[in-house]
């Protein structure tokens, strides 16, 4: 290019990319979700008015308490589950990892039973059987419980693999810099090891949260099972049924942006 050229040439870059924000401008983004969100938004609302269906929100508005309540118990029974579930999680993917050999089977057992059997059958189980024999009958107790102690196996699955998936060279030279097994996990494993598993948490996370629909077959009066109550009561599936989705999108959604923010803070290169 002709020097006379260069500097028109860096001019017109410059105004261009003044002009049009890259993809990664805050700007930028704020729009194309703009459009996303509303084209998604736009695709339901067209299928759900092109239905041959008499819409009616006011029976439905009528039982409004009984949404309101149902959304505080699956709010409270998922607060209580998702950090017992990750301490359970964390507590058998180290006994997995156990020179302990008793201790390694249980977990291994524990972990292969619990993925394999339905939740369902889980319920009923742990409610009617093992509560039963310890005298234990509060279902918002022993609900809680029941999710954290299936949910727990899949996280434990998910903590081991990231665990696995430091190189052992990396563990050899913290062995050989004189860090002790402790410190080896605090400095050296978990920091990498989060980072991997971040976005499988947050999958797992929302599953438990849907996963408490379950409880009303033990009589939890959650979010899914006052919808299915008002339904009975209204015959009005469609507007019962929204605010039940839209009700789990509250409580699901800012799990989901949480887990993503920490993602982003936990992103840097090895």
């Amino acid at each position: 290019m002709s020097p006379l050229l260069a500097p028109l040439a860096k001019r017109r870059a410059f105004v261009q990319s003044r002009a049009m924000p890259s993809p990664s401008h805050p700007l930028t983004r704020a729009i194309s979700f703009a459009f996303a969100l509303a084209l998604v938004i736009g695709i339901i609302v067209a299928a759900l008015l092109a239905l041959p269906y008499q819409w009616s929100w006011k029976p439905a508005w009528e039982y409004r308490r009984l949404f309101v309540d149902g959304w505080l118990a699956t709010l409270g029974i998922s607060a209580l589950a998702l950090p017992l579930s990750c301490v359970l999680g964390l507590l058998f993917a180290l006994a997995r990892r156990s020179a302990f050999l008793p201790l390694q089977y249980f977990s291994r057992i524990y972990v292969e039973l619990t993925r394999g059997a339905p939740l369902i059958v889980q319920i009923y189980l742990y409610f009617y059987v093992f509560a039963n024999a310890l005298h234990v009958h509060g279902r918002y107790v022993v609900g809680p419980l029941i999710l954290a102690a299936f949910t727990g196996a899949y996280i434990s699955e998910i903590i081991r693999a990231g665990i696995e998936g430091v190189g052992k060279s990396q563990l050899e030279t913290a062995r050989a810099i004189g860090l002790t097994t402790r410190q080896t996990y605090r400095h050296v494993i978990f920091p990498q090891a989060i980072r991997q598993i971040l976005p499988s948490l947050a999958g797992q996370f929302v599953s438990l949260v849907k996963d408490s629909s379950l409880l009303s077959i033990i009589a939890v009066a959650e979010l899914a099972n006052a919808a299915s109550n008002v339904n009975g009561y209204t015959l009005k599936p469609f507007e019962t049924y929204l605010p039940l989705a839209f009700g789990y999108l509250i409580i699901t959604l800012p799990i989901s942006l949480w887990t993503q923010s920490l993602e982003r803070r936990a992103n840097f290169d090895t």
